[in-house]
């Protein structure tokens, strides 16, 4: 026992003492009316969707379509060209502190969303063009040609957030820290798809979708007191039940919800908005 409290006391010694700093901080990450600007990139990974198709001559479902996101390959020229850095799979975000250890957080994620071609998926519904309605074949119709449907959210699967996030410093040196992140968001869905059905021509436009909702959590590594490498993973579900698929104003839409998860990674840089 007397063992057992001397370890315990030079701990919390130990404790107490590392949790001082003899000189105070110069604008830590998690300080109240500090901002952190951040931009990075991400992969993302989709559950099967059903998707819905509503327009004059059909209404059909197609059953558990796989879909992947699609990164762009790296190099200065994608990545670091300032014509071109919003080509890949993004994110930016903005966080204020409200307190201490609390943020408020606007980010938008630009992820990518492809309809694999190579598969055949179950179909139920109907549809008047016989041409296309003869490539249903035993409930499954095979997309592999495109010539049935091109179905992509590519510029992009567009998700404008909106959210809250506590800090918790689990590290920290004279020039080094590392801060624990968690919180959630929602906000719409705002994608620029990419659809062809029925050989119909292309549309592709911004358009306000639906909705999203995430939580997610981050490590922080935070060098001289500003500069920040972030990595974060983040879940959440995606509803969009208004996916214009024609170019003009024409009832015709989509429908699909689904889960997606994604991990980013990129660079940030904080500072005292009250100077």
């Amino acid at each position: 026992m007397k063992k057992v409290a001397v370890l315990a006391a030079l701990f919390l010694g130990f404790s107490f003492g590392f949790g001082q700093d003899e000189k105070p901080k110069k604008e830590p990450l998690t300080k109240k009316g500090q901002m952190l600007i951040f931009w990075g990139w991400n992969r993302a990974a989709f559950t099967n969707s059903d998707i819905h198709f509503k327009g004059d001559g059909y209404d059909f479902v197609l059953h558990k379509v796989v879909a992947h996101d699609r990164p762009t390959e790296f190099s200065y020229y994608n990545y670091f060209k300032p014509d071109r850095i919003t080509i890949p799979q993004t994110n930016q975000r903005f966080a204020y502190f409200l307190k201490d250890n609390v943020a408020v957080v606007v980010g938008v994620d630009h992820m990518k969303y492809v309809m694999d071609q190579e598969q055949s998926v179950k179909f139920s519904g109907n549809i008047t063009d016989p041409a296309y309605a003869a490539m249903v074949q035993n409930g499954q119709v095979d997309l592999t040609d495109g010539e049935f449907l091109v179905f992509e959210h590519t510029d992009g699967l567009n998700y404008i957030n909106f959210g809250l996030e506590k800090y918790k410093n689990i590290y920290n040196k004279e020039n080094f820290d590392v801060v624990w992140s968690y919180g959630g968001g929602l906000g719409p869905m705002f994608p620029k798809s990419n659809v062809k059905l029925f050989g119909n021509e292309r549309s592709d436009r911004f358009h306000v979708a639906g909705f999203g909702l995430d939580g997610r959590t981050s490590l922080n590594f935070v060098f001289w007191k500003h500069v920040v490498a972030r990595v974060e993973a983040k879940a959440g579900y995606i509803n969009m039940f208004d996916i214009k698929t024609t170019l003009n104003n024409k009832p015709d839409k989509a429908e699909q919800d689904f889960v997606f998860g994604q991990v980013n990674f990129g660079i940030g840089y904080t500072f005292n908005t009250k100077k």
